[in-house]
């Protein structure tokens, strides 16, 4: 069910005009975790990457299971407190798509790479988990977004969260139109 959703949703952001835009530096992924993961092999994501390719997103392979560790760690992180967020993009830091994410109501929050503790920072793969536990703690609600401004050596990045992989696309759709028309870019 997993690789399937993630299948559609990658469909989706790969016939998205312009869609190329909103992907960072690092590039994106988009995944979902099974109920209850434990690891990056409870995760499907998209091998290598989503990358840009004539203002396109474009992935040179399918969506698998242990394909990713990095957003991986990310949702196997949120969905320990939000067992009903089960799947997460990655797209670039811009502050006017955090103003995009505001406007269309949705909750917003961040953490500062900055104040990682050396403990977290020097052990593999702590990161992620810390930042994750930070946003939620700076947060009223379950946050829809999360965002870093970056740190030395780390591209800011904003995550969109979502039940599936499809409701993360189509999320994603929305502030892309939007994040389009505000700079301009009609097409």
């Amino acid at each position: 069910m997993e690789i399937e959703n993630v299948r559609r949703a990658l469909e989706m952001i790969s016939s998205a005009e312009d869609f190329g835009i909103l992907i960072p530096e690092v590039r994106s992924n988009i995944v979902m975790a099974r109920s209850n993961p434990c690891g990056p092999e409870d995760v499907v994501a998209v091998p290598g990457r989503i990358t840009e390719f004539q203002g396109r997103a474009f992935a040179c392979r399918d969506p698998e299971y242990g394909a990713s560790s990095h957003m991986a760690r990310f949702i196997i992180a949120l969905n320990e407190h939000l067992p009903g967020r089960r799947s997460a993009l990655n797209i670039k830091f811009d502050e006017s798509i955090i103003s995009i994410c505001e406007d269309m109501g949705l909750v917003v929050s961040s953490y500062d790479r900055s104040r990682e503790p050396d403990s977290v920072r020097d052990t593999e793969g702590g990161s992620i988990p810390w930042g994750v536990e930070e946003a939620l703690r700076n947060s009223e609600s379950p946050p829809d977004v999360i965002y870093h401004r970056g740190a030395w050596g780390k591209e800011p990045m904003i995550v969109l969260t979502g039940r599936d992989a499809v409701e993360v696309a189509e999320l994603a759709i929305k502030i892309l139109r939007k994040y389009k028309s505000l700079k301009g870019d009609t097409r």
